[in-house]
């Protein structure tokens, strides 16, 4: 007998909270900020403000298209219906294909992770010990991935929240550093902005890329008891969650100590818990890490599996579930992907890896232009017109244009940005290639 052919609805409120939360906290935050506080320096905080009320319309539309169609199992459904089949099947396997790769290089960075505590053992062990357990979670049941997300998240969120308090501590007890008294002047003593704002635009770029998977709630949504309650919930929290988790840690940090005493090239979490005299600081933040990276992992699996399900034909075997109601055959296939990092690593170069990771995360920024879009082109249908218009965007669709525009300037950034050039021409090309494949695939559409 050929199963139903929709998705366990078994995650909780609590869950897609902490999948909401999880997505805007990630090793972008924990590692990269020393590399943005050195390019913007106290001025950061506003960077990131000015990005994350951008990626909260994103989320804004994102929502309303969600409860406009339950029935939707992806928000690439939407794009499907609103832009065209050419336009889904190039941002459906796009994302596809960005996880996958996103999800290959968390994969290397858990084995490195894991060898900071234990340096003999190889790398492909943990690679495969952490894969297969993830794997097994995701395809056992919704609320198995559910849990282990929940756990994955509130680890980052008590690993922020400590960095908060002991900086409010510090700052109202005056607390002598080896840098000096903590207190709030420490924030702009050195000034505002880092050379003269020579590298703001860069610090936008980075602060992009930190908020990178925020959309996951919305794949996660096609699997909540009760959606109409728990995404608007869950998506206006972001906007709190941004102002507490990233400014309030990037507040903390520069509080503690001077912003120009961070390095770019280490987290600035391990350096504050090292100033205060907490020797076990790389140890403390290596496990948060970690953690960071195993949610990503998790969350790959999650969403791959699920963008296989969407975009197969019905007849396809990638189309059936298992019987949790689990797209259990589109997990295995990502899975399979994700687990040749173990062998291209014996193969590439690291910069060769980190190369193709950051192309994939250029095309996020295409996906979601066409995400501002598809919700320009609902607002005129006669879908909205007949809905019972759940949690509409605000100030649309003006604030949809001002989000394209804020996104088409990231693009440009990693277009003419040396750095970033190569990956981004490369992002440029994989569009090419799908958007000649879907002219043939669809000639008669």
């Amino acid at each position: 007998m050929q199963q139903e052919h929709k998705l366990a609805r078994t995650l909780s409120g609590r869950h897609i909270n902490m999948i909401a939360l999880g997505g805007t906290i990630g090793t972008g935050l924990f590692l990269g900020a020393g590399d943005s506080i050195q390019k913007a320096g106290p001025a950061i905080v506003l960077v990131y403000i000015i990005t994350g009320l951008f990626v909260f319309a994103m989320m804004r539309a994102l929502g309303e298209l969600l409860l406009s169609d339950h029935d939707q199992t992806t928000f690439i459904g939407f794009i499907k219906s609103y832009l065209g089949p050419r336009a889904g099947f190039v941002m459906g396997w796009t994302y596809w294909i960005g996880w996958i790769i996103i999800a290959m290089a968390e994969l290397t960075a858990i084995g490195k992770y894991m060898q900071f505590w234990l340096p003999t053992t190889p790398a492909w062990l943990w690679e495969l010990i952490f894969l297969g357990l993830l794997y097994t979670m995701n395809i056992i049941a919704v609320k198995a991935f559910g849990e282990t997300e929940f756990w994955f998240a509130l680890i980052k969120i008590v690993a922020i929240i400590a960095m908060i308090v002991i900086g409010i501590v510090m700052v109202v007890f005056h607390v002598r550093t080896s840098a000096g008294v903590t207190q709030l002047s420490t924030l702009w003593s050195h000034g505002l902005i880092a050379n003269h704002g020579h590298n703001l635009l860069a610090a936008f770029q980075m602060a992009f890329f930190a908020f990178l998977g925020v959309e996951f709630v919305g794949i996660a949504a096609s699997e909540t008891q009760n959606p109409i309650q728990t995404i608007p919930r869950s998506i206006n929290a972001i906007i709190m969650r941004i102002l507490i988790f990233y400014v309030g840690a990037l507040l903390a940090i520069m509080l503690i100590q001077p912003w120009t005493n961070y390095s770019a090239n280490q987290s600035p979490f391990v350096q504050v818990f090292s100033k205060i005299g907490i020797p076990a600081a790389a140890g403390i933040i290596n496990f948060v890490i970690l953690t960071a990276a195993a949610s990503s992992l998790n969350s790959a699996l999650f969403t791959t599996g699920r963008m296989i399900f969407s975009l197969s034909p019905k007849t396809s075997r990638f189309s059936k579930l298992n019987k949790h109601y689990i797209p259990m055959n589109g997990i295995t296939l990502s899975a399979g992907l994700v687990a040749t990092a173990i062998v291209l690593n014996y193969i590439f170069p690291k910069d060769a890896f980190s190369l193709v990771t950051s192309t994939a995360s250029a095309t996020f920024i295409v996906i979601y232009i066409a995400l501002m879009v598809t919700h320009v082109k609902y607002r005129q249908s006669k879908n909205y017109q007949q809905s019972d218009k759940h949690f509409k965007m605000p100030f649309a669709p003006y604030l949809n244009y001002l989000t394209i525009l804020f996104m088409l300037m990231i693009f440009g950034i990693l277009l003419f940005s040396s750095a970033t050039m190569i990956t981004t021409l490369l992002a440029i090309s994989w569009f090419i290639v799908l958007a000649v494949i879907s002219v043939v695939k669809y000639k008669k559409v």
